[in-house]
């Protein structure tokens, strides 16, 4: 028999989730390692179990994540966002409460790239007179 699985991506500045949600005891595994062993913060942790907390699911599911790009904190948003997005095709009916929570909202604020004459995005060059 074929096990039922639901994908989600998330994406957060530079980094992208690919999340599988499969019916289990709610294990969630972070590149082939557990979350605890991944993730060093334990605020980081729970923005990642965000998602499941609010719809009521943390110990249906084993969430496995493939995450590349970016640091800790980008990764993190990315899961919570793949997650949520693997939640929708689970049930649809989580959808209200995920969008009221602000979850599906891709965030959009990427780093800015530097432009030529400047040392950083926006950092000119010291001024000097002489």
């Amino acid at each position: 028999m074929a096990q039922v699985q639901y994908y989600g991506t998330g994406r957060r500045k530079s980094s992208v989730a690919r999340v599988r949600l499969v019916p289990g005891d709610g294990r969630i595994v972070i590149n082939n390692r557990d979350i605890q062993e991944y993730i060093p913060s334990q605020a980081l942790i729970e923005v990642v179990k965000q998602p499941l907390v609010l719809t009521e699911t943390l110990g249906n599911y084993d969430v496995l994540i493939n995450v590349h790009g970016g640091g800790f904190s980008g990764q993190a948003g990315a899961i919570r966002h793949g997650i949520a997005r693997a939640l929708l095709e689970v049930d649809p009916e989580y959808r209200q409460t995920l969008k009221r929570a602000g979850l599906l909202t891709r965030d959009a604020r990427m780093k800015e790239r530097k432009k030529y004459g400047l040392k950083g995005a926006r950092r000119a060059p010291q001024f000097s007179k002489r």
